[in-house]
């Protein structure tokens, strides 16, 4: 017999399940398959939330009885107006972390849950700042394979650290999710972290 969970991470990132553990949650994983583009004239806080509301009405409405609440989430790189996802090839990525160096860009992440015909949504924003990089770092740095399925094209919980001067916000926004803001967003469902530590 499964054990039963507080609620549904509708998302495959590991990050973001590895934060939840971190915080001692009890939920499972069931990924929802959305596209992920913006809207013409959408802007990026827009953007980011709406993906994070879709995300978790998807995975609501694909569960079985009895329903828990769904938690969705979408974070975006964001330099100006325009949105960096995650990089399709090197030379991609190599551009993006080109722009990105020696300039302050903004991690934006919407966190949805939806319970039914409730939903409580939230926007976390985080100002990170790079150091002037080179391209032959951009160019080593995809050839460790870790950027490629990340917004943006880098992880600061890894070897990217060393690209990153510094931040203000949300530490783990920067990561996948931001941790304190979820939080305070599933006890409006009666979910309360730490309860598998």
């Amino acid at each position: 017999m499964t054990a039963p969970v507080d609620f549904i991470l509708a998302s495959g990132s590991p990050r973001r399940r590895e934060l939840l553990e971190q915080i001692g949650a009890c939920f499972t994983v069931a990924p929802v398959d959305i596209a992920e583009h913006p809207l013409n004239s959408e802007s990026p806080r827009d953007y980011v939330t709406r993906l994070a509301l879709e995300k978790a009405q998807a995975g609501y409405v694909r569960q079985k009885e009895p329903r828990v609440p769904v938690l969705g989430s979408d974070t975006a790189v964001v330099l100006g107006d325009r949105i960096y996802g995650k990089p399709a090839n090197e030379a991609e990525a190599v551009e993006i972390l080109m722009s990105l160096s020696g300039c302050s860009h903004t991690v934006m992440s919407g966190v949805a849950v939806v319970d039914g015909a409730h939903h409580s949504i939230c926007l976390v924003e985080t100002e990170v700042h790079f150091r002037e990089l080179t391209e032959q770092q951009c160019r080593q740095y995809w050839a460790t394979g870790e950027p490629a399925d990340k917004a943006g094209g880098y992880g600061i919980q890894g070897l990217a650290a060393v690209f990153v001067d510094r931040i203000s916000g949300s530490y783990s926004n920067v990561v996948g999710l931001p941790l304190a803001e979820t939080a305070d967003l599933l006890r409006k469902f009666g979910i309360e972290v730490w309860k598998g530590v």
